[in-house]
């Protein structure tokens, strides 16, 4: 067989081509590559399509973009799900459009539009100017050649420029904005009059009998998610610093000796000079006629010290300090050359030294203020001394038990004991971990998550994440090595598994018991109130029925702190004939409202300056969106059935 293929390639060849022909035929070109690779179409639009391997290319891309953002804390399922994924299939379908549109209509910018654009750019900028180093150091870090990414650039620039200029030109007319403006100053006074619930809780009465009725009737409302309890080592800063060897004195006096500086201030002197300048390569006559010089004015200031400064302004030849009295500031032990600091530290406060030779010349000295060597101890420092070692040998050892610890585990996925026992660590325990959160205390058999002292570390996303990844819920295999912070890390292991369930009635009688309480409370007020109503509707209006509060005079911008279902029925009232009484069910109670005044609104105000401005840009959003949704009509986007599955999820579940 394979003789008679070797012999006849030729022929065989165009028995292949028929047998592969028709296969173009019917699904196409790009069809067939699909098909090859395993890829299918999800979406058609026009003549191009949006594939199962572009969709989950931008799942990918969201995924690592919200982990960078959140530097290790988000929890992937948080985009788990067909809302989530819907959305992101929507945004590739509406660039799908705005790239062929951009392509069939031949958008373009020039150069110079890119050039002003990318200088315009403030991460490549420099004290407000474009700055070519910064730009390609910006580049580079992001591993981008220049022609990749400003051709990137100029292709967004084009497709901003097919929905761009219908947001640009929308605007609301002047009338509509002044009739919200006045709509949103109109005025209301009103009184309030609360009926709180929690007035009528002492008066509520529950029974067995409600509480079972409830129950029967809420049980699925109860229902608790699928939940672990775990076992975990927890590695931080104080592990490493239990049962530290003790450190000897010498070691402590060794240390303070090699940090001294931290521990005591040296002495110091604020100083001032007046320099006699020799020049370099001078003879000996001319330093002698500068020491001599020198001699002259150290006589006078050692005549008048405290007039130094102005003998200084005239005779110092150094002219950075001369005009400032020769001020040279604090001159700390052990920064000058030595026969400069003998003089200097040998001077008491005010006193003015001899000539002194050194760098540039003659000097003679005054010292303005003299402090003296101070600090602590040895025996002073010694705690804080010891803190400090101990804190450096506490962080060596964290380092090698966190190498050990990643070993360890890995050696020994199927039990956190031995990594415990090798690296004396306690093995904890904490129950009540569901994927998206910890359970509260009563929703909890065991020592609850919520409720302990690692609640903080317990509720990380990426703790949570571990414990419901396969190898660890279904094969109760160690985690891999969590680093929470740099100091701080966690090994989990998932002890227990519960399903999701309905707990029994005994474990939620007091949480329904609060429910129950909560509901007639709130039934008891709105009675209270809807009686008190009624008779206010049908007193004196012009007088102001006990208990009602100081009158409000409230706008829709300036609600004055009144919640706003009640502030809308406020604005809902008539006013017609005033006083006007509404009530309103709230969360907290019941609420009468007297609307007593109504103000008309006006133009102008300050506190809306801006809603000419926002108003045109929702109306710009709102334009751009039509004029999308016309375009995909035009593009005849079809969404195949194959997106359903990807929607689902069930595609990546294959996968």
């Amino acid at each position: 067989m394979f003789d008679f293929i070797r012999t006849h390639q030729r022929l065989m060849q165009l028995i292949l081509l028929l047998l592969i022909l028709p296969s173009f035929v019917l699904i196409g070109v790009s069809g067939y590559t699909n098909y090859v690779s395993g890829d299918h179409d999800l979406v058609k639009v026009g003549k191009s399509a949006i594939t199962q391997q572009e969709f989950d290319q931008a799942r990918r891309n969201q995924l690592e973009q919200a982990q960078r953002s959140s530097q290790g804390g988000f929890d992937p399922a948080m985009l788990d799900n067909p809302a989530v994924r819907s959305a992101l299939l929507e945004s590739l379908i509406d660039r799908r459009v705005l790239i062929d549109v951009a392509s069939k209509e031949r958008f373009s910018v020039s150069d110079a539009v890119l050039r002003q654009t990318i200088a315009s750019m403030p991460q490549l900028q420099v004290d407000g100017k474009f700055s070519a180093e910064r730009y390609n150091q910006a580049l580079a870090s992001a591993g981008l050649t220049t022609r990749d990414f400003e051709q990137g650039q100029r292709a967004e620039l084009a497709l901003d420029r097919v929905l761009g200029p219908v947001a640009l030109t929308a605007s609301v007319p002047s009338a509509v904005v002044a009739q919200l403006e006045t709509a949103l100053t109109e005025q209301r006074t009103v009184r309030l009059l609360a009926f709180p619930a929690t007035d009528y809780e002492k008066d509520v009465q529950i029974s067995d009998a409600d509480i079972q009725a409830w129950y029967d009737k809420n049980k699925q409302s109860l229902e608790l998610p699928e939940q672990v309890g775990a076992q975990y080592l927890l590695l931080n800063e104080a592990a490493a610093m239990d049962n530290l060897p003790a450190v000897s004195e010498d070691e402590l006096k060794k240390y303070y000796e090699q940090n001294k500086a931290r521990y005591v201030q040296p002495a110091r002197v604020n100083v001032s000079h007046i320099q006699i300048n020799v020049p370099a390569g001078a003879s000996d006559a001319q330093r002698k006629q500068a020491h001599d010089k020198a001699q002259e004015v150290a006589a006078k200031a050692q005549a008048d010290k405290a007039a130094f400064a102005e003998l200084a302004k005239q005779e110092s030849q150094d002219a950075g300090t001369a005009k400032d009295g020769g001020k040279l500031g604090w001159i700390t032990k052990g920064s000058w050359p030595a026969n400069l600091e003998q003089a200097v530290f040998a001077l008491g406060q005010g006193d003015v030294s001899g000539v002194v030779e050194g760098p540039g010349g003659y000097h003679i000295f005054h010292a303005n203020e003299v402090q003296p060597e101070r600090g602590e101890t040895f025996e002073q420092a010694r705690a804080k001394v010891e803190a400090e070692v101990r804190r450096q040998l506490g962080a060596d050892r964290y380092a090698d038990m966190a190498t050990k610890l990643t070993s360890l585990v890995y050696d020994n996925p199927g039990s956190l004991e031995p990594a415990a026992q090798a690296l004396g660590l306690k093995i904890k325990t904490a129950s009540g971990i569901a994927r998206d959160r910890l359970l509260p205390s009563e929703e909890v058999q065991g020592p609850a998550a919520s409720a302990s002292e690692d609640a903080g570390l317990l509720d990380d996303a990426r703790v949570r994440r571990a414990l419901f990844t396969p190898q660890v819920l279904k094969d109760k295999q160690n985690s891999g090595v969590i680093e929470i912070t740099p100091d701080t890390m966690m090994v989990v292991r998932v002890d227990t598994v519960t399903p999701a369930h309905v707990p029994e009635l005994a474990q939620v009688r007091d949480y329904i018991r609060g429910q129950l309480k909560t509901e007639k409370a709130l039934a008891a007020a709105e009675k209270a109130g809807s009686e008190a109503l009624a008779g206010f509707q049908k007193e004196a209006p012009d007088q102001v029925p006990e208990k009602f509060g100081s009158p409000l005079h409230i706008s829709r911008i300036d609600p004055q702190g009144v919640a706003k279902p009640v502030a809308d029925a406020a604005f809902a009232a008539s006013t017609a004939s005033l006083p006007q009484y509404v009530g309103i069910k709230g969360p907290q109670g019941y609420v009468v409202v007297r609307v007593e005044g109504a103000k008309a609104g006006e133009a102008g105000n300050p506190m809306l300056a801006s809603l000419p401005m926002e108003l045109s840009q929702a109306w710009g959003r709102a334009e751009e969106q039509a004029v999308l949704k016309e375009m995909r009509a035009q593009a005849q986007v079809k969404i195949l059935p194959e997106a359903e599955q990807a929607l689902s999820g069930e595609t990546e579940a294959r996968n």
